[in-house]
């Protein structure tokens, strides 16, 4: 991720969470509710959450796999970062947390059950890098969750939503956290993110298997599950598979 990006995030770090709830409406605590139950993740699980950011879904996952499991929270920007480590202590959750870049992580092959992103692969430089990562340190048979913002369609949801992330989040966000920019850079990469049945075969690309998407809220956000496989497969095998589920 670049140096750039990072700084953003640090200059909008101790807005974050407030900025959040507002622009979401507050719908990005159900968001990570719906997420964690999809990841059907079992108590007792090792799990991973890369550019955790103030840790929100890191918590979320430290609930559900209780006081036998356990959660490492990763990401780039330490100024960030710093926020989800107070939160966590407030709270007095047991999680881990490490600076790491999604694309070069500091473990294992093999090391966790579940690897999770929420809202962050858009900003990596390179998607199937940070992909073949989450692979890599998964154990065969574990889970990768990610939750990202899709693109509505519909003669109302679609124009209404692009018009929303165009003229009023960076209104609203750059005067809420004072980095216009930011709120603009936002939602230009969640409109290029390749959503849906795209992501899907991406997935597949980068050898996962069990291919799952979810929309949620008209496709405002969805939710992708995949797993990596006990054995490997050919290239592309999974394609078929792949399943988007309409709410």
């Amino acid at each position: 991720m670049s140096d750039a990006v990072r700084h953003m995030f640090a200059n909008i770090a101790d807005h974050y969470d407030r900025i959040n709830s507002v622009l979401s409406l507050g719908l990005h605590y159900y968001w990570r509710r719906r997420a964690v139950a999809y990841s059907q993740v079992q108590p007792g699980a090792t799990v991973l959450d890369l550019c955790s950011g103030t840790a929100e879904l890191a918590l979320a996952f430290a609930h559900r796999v209780g006081d036998s499991g356990h959660v490492v929270a990763t990401d780039f920007c330490d100024a960030i970062l710093d926020h989800g480590i107070a939160k966590a202590r407030r709270r007095g959750v047991p999680i881990q947390f490490a600076l790491a870049d999604a694309q070069r992580l500091p473990f294992p092959d093999a090391s966790f059950d579940c690897v999770t992103v929420a809202f962050g692969l858009r900003n990596v430089n390179c998607l199937s890098t940070a992909l073949g990562e989450m692979r890599r340190v998964l154990r065969p048979g574990g889970i990768a969750l990610v939750v990202e913002f899709g693109q509505p369609q519909g003669w109302a949801m679609g124009p209404l939503y692009r018009g929303y992330s165009r003229y009023v989040m960076p209104r609203l966000g750059g005067w809420l956290s004072g980095d216009r920019d930011a709120y603009t850079y936002l939602p230009e990469t969640a409109a290029a993110f390749p959503a849906g049945e795209r992501f899907c075969q991406e997935m597949v690309r980068q050898a996962f298997t069990r291919v799952q998407a979810q929309p949620l809220n008209g496709g405002i956000v969805y939710l992708y599950r995949a797993t990596r496989a006990v054995e490997p497969t050919p290239s592309g095998s999974q394609i078929s598979k792949t399943t988007i589920n309409a709410r």
